[in-house]
């Protein structure tokens, strides 16, 4: 969940931390904090609250000039989010300050044996565990490196570790498992961090880090061993994307911003796919076409939103595969002996490509010796890394932490697995799927349109400002958008908020119908989809019990129009393409109403972007 920055240069340390604590706040904000090494001394500074809190504080209170430091924005477990609990912790002689992503899970014992030994901890957290044996590792005669490499042996559970040693000038020395870290490499300066977002103004080259790696930087030098000490090979690559991406551009929040920026990150993800041969193809692949051709069972595993686009992706699946699909929520797959062998592929998503639940789902995959093939945002990641094929989303850095463009280009992306699928199995000829991927380049265009046509919805949240409760409704791939919609509101504007399958009302959920209720009802396209007069008579049967209808059809719908309270208007698409279109006005109902409560759109309480702990 939280933040991690150190730098080693020629610049003023604090500067370059705060300035990539600002960027990745959307990692935590529970608390923040800075450590620098100045003159042979340790100097830290921390509060509790959002990163501002620490900006005051470094204000009233400036550090010393300083080219070496590390900084963290938390998202608390252990401990609340106090000033004695923000990172970075010290070891008790002073020497080593730490900075901790992740949890670790034997730190009970670990304190009680360092308490035997007279260590007094300061705080409530597990991270201060590791900067008291690092401390006593330090103090023993080690330097940074083989204490952090022998320090992280002593460890279970998911971390990344930064820490800077008062001893050790112009050094930092980090460590990484199941939890994100990169190296940004400069001119004379480099860079750690959980995610590129925070040193981009500053460079675009980087180096992936693998597994049970550790790495030492010095403002020359990028040197990584494993954690026995073996030198490891390093993965070097280019951000593609710029500063700018990562900046609000006048927009007042960026969830607003990224929901505008869909159409462009939708099309970003189509770009390139078919090769010169008419062929669809994928970013990375190693799984040969004989053993995609042996697949009989596909399961999708993801969490919060992804799951949401995984639900939508069955459809289309199995629409064009003809091969059963399930959809798995990644904390609870492996914990309920699925059934998954070499026959079965799984296919993971996640925005981050470090969902801690997502990863051990694929761990537990391929120890079944199943194929993994892994939807991402984010080169570099240990999903992607660890799978066996990878479909790249494009979208570009997001944010705000309710997830937008992740989703719709997650849903793009799942589209052209099920395509790609269907062509290497012979079950679709090239210009079928040719002709599949034209249709669904055209739906940024037909996103446009309904950014476009956003003023009506913004009214519509205003006037809803007030509201403790609402409903959303959808059949097929609707339902999937109605779950996604109502998540959307809960995450950032605390109501009340449950998406249905239309055709389970009368089994339970039509009870919580009272006049008032707003209810969002997903209507399919007309004519050419069997369910579309099935969710009008939902819309009716809610409408009769004084539901305040808000009704989400294709554009000339006159009986969806018929007993809508609030129309929506919809551009025409296919119908399994509605998704993309039909989510964008509910994704803009949950922003609005959000600021129009008074809330930060951005950092809704008690959430972080991305979940690297279980």
């Amino acid at each position: 969940m939280c933040g991690i920055i150190g730098y080693v240069g020629p610049r003023p340390a604090v500067q370059i931390i705060m300035d990539g604590l600002r960027r990745m706040e959307y990692r935590g904000y529970d608390s923040a904090g800075v450590a620098v090494v100045s003159q042979g001394q340790l100097v830290v500074s921390k509060k509790a609250g959002k990163l501002t809190n620490l900006a005051a504080e470094l204000g009233a209170h400036p550090l010393p000039d300083s080219h070496q430091g590390v900084g963290h924005t938390r998202w608390a477990t252990h401990g609340g989010p106090t000033d004695v609990n923000a990172h970075p912790h010290c070891s008790a002689d002073g020497r080593v300050a730490v900075v901790h992503n992740g949890i670790i899970e034997n730190f009970t014992v670990l304190r009680r044996d360092l308490e035997a030994d007279g260590v007094v901890f300061q705080s409530q957290t597990d991270s201060e565990t590791v900067a008291h044996l690092l401390g006593r590792a330090l103090a023993s005669g080690l330097d940074l490196m083989t204490a952090m490499r022998q320090v992280c042996q002593l460890l279970e559970g998911a971390f990344t570790l930064v820490a800077v040693d008062a001893q050790a000038p112009g050094r930092i020395v980090a460590a990484r498992r199941d939890s994100p870290l990169v190296v940004g490499v400069g001119q004379g300066e480099n860079f750690l961090a959980s995610d590129v977002a925070s040193f981009i103004e500053h460079t675009r080259d980087a180096i992936e880090l693998g597994q049970d790696q550790v790495v030492e930087i010095t403002p020359d030098q990028v040197r990584v061993l494993t954690f026995d000490g073996r030198e490891a090979p390093t993965k070097p690559y280019r951000i593609d994307w710029d500063l700018s991406a990562a900046e609000k551009a006048g927009y007042d929040w960026f969830m607003r911003k990224e929901i505008y920026e869909q159409p462009q990150a939708a099309a970003d993800t189509l770009l390139g796919r078919i090769d010169p041969d008419g062929r669809l193809r994928l970013d990375e692949m190693r799984i040969d076409r004989a053993r995609l051709r042996s697949v009989d069972k596909i399961v999708i595993v993801a969490c919060g939103t992804a799951y949401h686009a995984g639900l939508i992706a069955k459809y289309a699946i199995e629409h064009w595969t003809r091969i059963p699909c399930e959809v798995e929520i990644a904390s609870e797959f492996r914990y309920r002996d699925p059934i998954v062998n070499p026959s079965t592929l799984v296919v993971t998503i996640s925005q981050s490509g470090e969902t801690a639940d997502t990863l051990m789902a694929i761990r537990h995959a391929r120890e079944q010796h199943a194929p993994v093939v892994a939807i991402c945002n984010t080169n570099g990641a240990t999903i992607p890394r660890e799978s066996d094929a990878v479909i790249y989303t494009h979208a570009g850095p997001e944010i705000g932490v309710a997830s937008t463009k992740g989703f719709t280009t997650q849903i793009i992306a799942c589209y052209l697995l099920g395509l790609y699928l269907a062509q290497e199995r012979g079950l679709k000829f090239g210009d079928e799927v040719a002709e599949l991927v034209r249709q669904l380049a055209e739906v940024p265009d037909q996103m446009r349109r309904v950014l476009a046509g956003l003023d009506q919805v913004a009214e519509l949240a205003r006037g809803q400002a007030d509201t403790r409760s609402v409903l959303f409704i959808g059949r097929h791939v609707g339902y999937p958008v109605a779950l996604e919609g109502a998540l959307k509101l809960k995450e950032i504007s605390y109501l009340h908020a449950e998406g249905f399958a239309a055709g389970e009302l009368k089994h339970g959920p039509i009870a919580l119908v009272e006049p008032g209720l707003p209810i969002f009802a997903v209507v399919p396209p007309q004519g050419r989809d069997s369910l579309h007069d099935k969710v009008i008579s939902n819309v009716q049967e809610v409408r009769a019990r004084g539901a305040w209808t808000i009704v989400l059809a294709e554009e000339g719908d006159l009986e969806a129009g018929r007993w809508a309270d609030c129309l929506i208007e919809l551009p025409v698409v296919p119908t399994l393409f509605q998704p993309l279109v039909a989510i964008i006005p509910l994704q803009f109902f949950a922003c609005e109403l959000a600021a129009s409560k008074g809330y930060d759109v951005d950092q809704p309480r008690n959430l972080a972007k991305s979940v690297t702990v279980e």
